[in-house]
């Protein structure tokens, strides 16, 4: 009887081990939430700017227009909102001195990596920067995939700032108040040409 009492009370007396799982658990779930946060942060945050720009992939019809529109021009080319720098990647192919501007940093990242796979770093390049605050005055081509109510800011912005001889061509959306040059495509591939007047 007496031995019984000793292994109980030997037993009771033996420090409980502590259970991590709990911790392992929180900590698992903290990383996955902070995570997802980071990668597609960046993509949600757009929709809470003043002026909503979602990246939408240009289409190849889309790109094709752009270049048409812009056939037998040089120089600078910048693509404002350069989303995945596939315009940008194809205007140093086409022997432009190719910029892209865009705010998410996946998206600049994913550009500068496929665009140093292709062998177009040195004539392609990206930064990532608010449109708004990016100066346009070194530029000779313009392009702009837009949302219809940036357009009549953005056309008072390339007025203020732009050179001489400067072609702007908008994407899927024109600029409000400027008799475009050509109007090229359709529906949503269509992109219009325009020549910016200097006051």
């Amino acid at each position: 009887m007496e031995s019984i009492v000793n292994e109980a009370s030997s037993t009771s007396s033996k420090p409980k081990e502590k259970s991590y799982s709990g911790y392992i658990i929180t900590g698992t779930l903290a990383g996955v939430v902070f995570g997802i946060h980071l990668i597609a942060g960046p993509f949600i945050t757009p929709a809470l700017r003043r002026i909503c720009l979602p990246f939408v992939p240009a289409t190849e019809e889309q790109v094709e227009n752009v270049f048409r529109a812009l056939k037998g021009r040089k120089g600078k080319f910048v693509d404002l909102g350069s989303g995945d720098g596939r315009l940008v990647r194809e205007a140093a192919k086409r022997n432009f001195t190719a910029h892209g501007v865009e705010m998410n940093i996946w998206l600049v990242l994913y550009s500068k990596f496929k665009t140093y796979r292709q062998g177009l770093s040195s004539k392609a390049t990206y930064s990532r920067t608010d449109l708004w605050k990016h100066s346009l005055k070194q530029y000779d081509n313009i392009v702009i995939f837009g949302v219809q109510n940036m357009m009549k800011e953005l056309e008072k912005k390339i007025i203020a700032e732009c050179k001489e001889d400067v072609r702007v061509v908008a994407c899927r959306f024109p600029l409000p108040n400027i008799e475009p040059e050509a109007e090229i495509g359709s529906d949503v591939n269509t992109v219009w040409l325009y020549k910016i007047p200097k006051t």
